[in-house]
C-alpha cells in the first residue's frame, strides 16, 4: 500500500482548490501541548519522529530553498541533537524527517523548516507536517496527528492492519478538539499510509 490512494488529489489539488487559509507554521506550535495530553490522557508517547512532507519545483531556487532548510537544521541539530535526514518516496514527494526524544525540539525544528519555505515563496508546495505517537502499553498501536498546510488544520490518523481504526481516531479527536485547531470535514482526513508493514508514513 502506497503513501496515499492519491496524494496529489488529497493534500494536493483537491486541498489545494478547497484551501481554507495560507500555510501558516506557527500552527505546528499547537503540538507543543498536544504531546503532553497525548501521554498524560489517552497514554500514547512520541515515537521520537516527525516529518515535514513537500512537493518539489525544478529550480535553482527551489533547490536553494532546500539547501537553505538543511542548513537550518544542520545548525539546530549541534544545539539540540536533533538529527534529520531527507527521503524521497515512491511517488516522488520530498520528505525532511526529524529525530528527537524531546518533542518539543521535534516542533521548534520542523516549524523553522517550514518557515523557511513559506519565507522563500514556497508554502504552496508544504503538504503535511506529521507527528507519530505509539500507546504506551501496546506498541503496535501507533497514532499520527497530520496538520495539512493547504487546511490549515490537524486531523488524526490512526492505522491498523491496512485499515483505519476509526475507535482511536474518534477518541483523539474528542479529547483534542480545542486544544488543536481540527479539520471539521472528514472528506479531508487523507490517510497517509506507510509503505511497509510496521513502519511510518514517512518511510
Amino acid at each position: 500500500m502506497g503513501l496515499f490512494d492519491s496524494v496529489k488529489a488529497a493534500l494536493g489539488i483537491s486541498a489545494e482548490s478547497d484551501a481554507t487559509r495560507e500555510a501558516d507554521p506557527d500552527d505546528l506550535f499547537g503540538m507543543s501541548t498536544a504531546y503532553v495530553t497525548m501521554e498524560a490522557d489517552l497514554g500514547f508517547a512520541p515515537v521520537g519522529e516527525a516529518a515535514l512532507c513537500f512537493s518539489s519545483v525544478d529550480s535553482t531556487d527551489f533547490a536553494s530553498t532546500v539547501e537553505e532548510v538543511e542548513e537550518i537544521l544542520h545548525a539546530g541539530s549541534e544545539e539540540t541533537g536533533t538529527e534529520f535526514r531527507r527521503h524521497a518516496d515512491d511517488h516522488g514527494y520530498q520528505w525532511v524527517v526529524l529525530a528527537d526524544d524531546d518533542p518539543e525540539d521535534l516542533v521548534t525544528s520542523i516549524h523553522f523548516a517550514a518557515d523557511t519555505f513559506v519565507e522563500r515563496g514556497y508554502g504552496s508546495r508544504l503538504l503535511a507536517a506529521v507527528f507519530g505517537f505509539e500507546r504506551t502499553r501496546d506498541s503496535s498501536d501507533r497514532a499520527y496527528w497530520i496538520y495539512s498546510f493547504r487546511r490549515g488544520a490537524y486531523y488524526p490518523f490512526a492505522p491498523k492492519n491496512g485499515e483505519h481504526d476509526g475507535r482511536i481516531e474518534g477518541k483523539l479527536e474528542s479529547v483534542l478538539d480545542g486544544e488543536l485547531d481540527l479539520e471539521p470535514d472528514k472528506e479531508y482526513w487523507y490517510p497517509l499510509w506507510p509503505d511497509s508493514r510496521g513502519g511510518h508514513p514517512w518511510g
